[in-house]
């Protein structure tokens, strides 16, 4: 039982991290452009959103680490 929502968990927190490193700006690209560009106050809004988006990809590549670490340990 604790091995399919540790399963489970670590599924829907791999998909999230495909879609949030998708959102991340490239060169030039990313949630800045979806934005309308860097003018004025706008460029505070996003860099505010890139800092934000940078935090919740960290916590969930961090979740994402530990569920596949303890699906490693109870499955040996």
């Amino acid at each position: 039982m604790l091995t399919a929502v540790v399963m489970t968990i670590s599924v829907l927190t791999g998909v999230a991290l495909i879609f949030l490193v998708l959102l991340h700006s490239g060169n030039g690209g990313g949630m800045s452009d979806m934005m309308g560009g860097s003018i004025g106050a706008v460029a505070q809004g996003t860099a505010v959103a890139e800092r934000n988006l940078d935090r919740i990809t960290i916590g969930v590549a961090v979740v994402f680490a530990f569920t596949l670490l303890a699906l490693a340990l109870r499955l040996q």
